[in-house]
């Protein structure tokens, strides 16, 4: 594939470039292409911020197209914490997606989702979501632990999605963020909008936005050796993208591992370095919603992971009493 660039598009980024021209190709796609050097400006790599001069020859020697994203059985330990004919509630760790997405590798967008490890266990889920989402009916972080509920057929997972979209399924959350707040409940309704220039990240800075709100109440504010921390019990009555962390962040107490929005790599004190967890400290601890064939209020608990347990102990193990 080449293009030859007219001069209209002088000064032009390349990667803005060729994604307005590649049809239905992202720009992190081309951005990618162009760090592999499969991209030749004049016959030459280029990086993806070369701006474009409007008398050059692109090539383009790689597939623009990744393989189609696809749902995989996958033989991967799950704890169930509950289930029946219509649905089941999981724990899922931090570090396994709920479904497969963006890599760029098969093995990276395809392999160990949690929507694998279920088609492995239950062999049948709902269809209302897609070939490459059977079951789910909300999700959680990458980097989040904590309580989701899968639908197994589709009358289930329509009557579950529907006390979503009325907010009567109720969800707690455990967080530990940076700093003290001041004080020891409030509700954050900032609107949530993706960010215009980092397409990964979600914003409160925008002006138009989707409704959230969230409310927090204080457990434990630590003075540790290595910083100043408040541990938090979090209600959501939306559920927008990454919601709790761009909305701590927004008040300026980022999720501790929660590089994205702000929280350090490392944790600096007079006498010592702690790095950072491996993952957010956000666990979703509580999951409360009616059956969706017997209309019984059900309600399910998950402990903090160990190794949320091991990093509270750690900094609560040199904090000021």
């Amino acid at each position: 594939m080449s293009f030859s660039v007219g001069p209209e598009a002088e000064g032009k980024r390349l990667d803005q470039f060729l994604a307005a021209k590649i049809a239905e190709t992202s720009r992190a796609r081309v951005q990618q292409l162009i760090s592999e050097e499969k991209v030749l400006v004049n016959d030459s790599p280029e990086k993806s911020s070369f701006r474009l001069r409007g008398n050059e020859r692109i090539v383009i020697l790689g597939a623009v197209q990744l393989p189609p994203l696809r749902a995989i059985p996958e033989e991967i330990p799950l704890e169930i914490v509950f289930e029946d004919d219509d649905l089941a509630v999981v724990n899922k760790p931090a570090g396994m997606m709920v479904h497969a997405g963006a890599g760029a590798t098969e093995a990276d967008r395809n392999r160990g989702t949690l929507v694998n490890a279920l088609l492995h266990r239950f062999q049948k889920l709902s269809g209302v979501g897609g070939e490459l989402r059977p079951g789910i009916v909300h999700r959680l972080d990458k980097a989040t632990s904590g309580l989701i509920v899968v639908a197994k057929n589709d009358e289930a997972h329509r009557r579950l999605s529907a006390q979503f979209a009325r907010r009567e399924v109720k969800k707690k959350y455990a967080a530990l963020v940076h700093g003290w707040l001041k004080q020891d409940q409030g509700t954050i309704s900032s609107a949530i909008s993706r960010d215009r220039v980092h397409r990964t990240k979600m914003t409160t800075r925008r002006d138009e936005g989707r409704e959230a709100i969230s409310h927090y109440i204080v457990q434990q504010r630590i003075d540790s050796p290595v910083g100043k921390f408040t541990l938090l019990e979090l209600k959501i009555d939306t559920g927008r993208t990454h919601q709790i962390r761009v909305h701590l962040s927004s008040l300026g107490h980022p999720v501790v591992g929660d590089t994205l929005y702000g929280a350090p790599k490392l944790l600096h004190g007079k006498n010592q370095t702690i790095a950072p967890l491996a993952r957010n400290f956000l666990h979703a601890a509580a999951l409360q919603f009616q059956h969706p064939r017997t209309g019984e209020r059900l309600s399910f608990l998950a402990a903090l992971p160990m190794e949320l347990e091991r990093f509270l102990g750690l900094i609560n193990s040199g904090a000021h009493q």
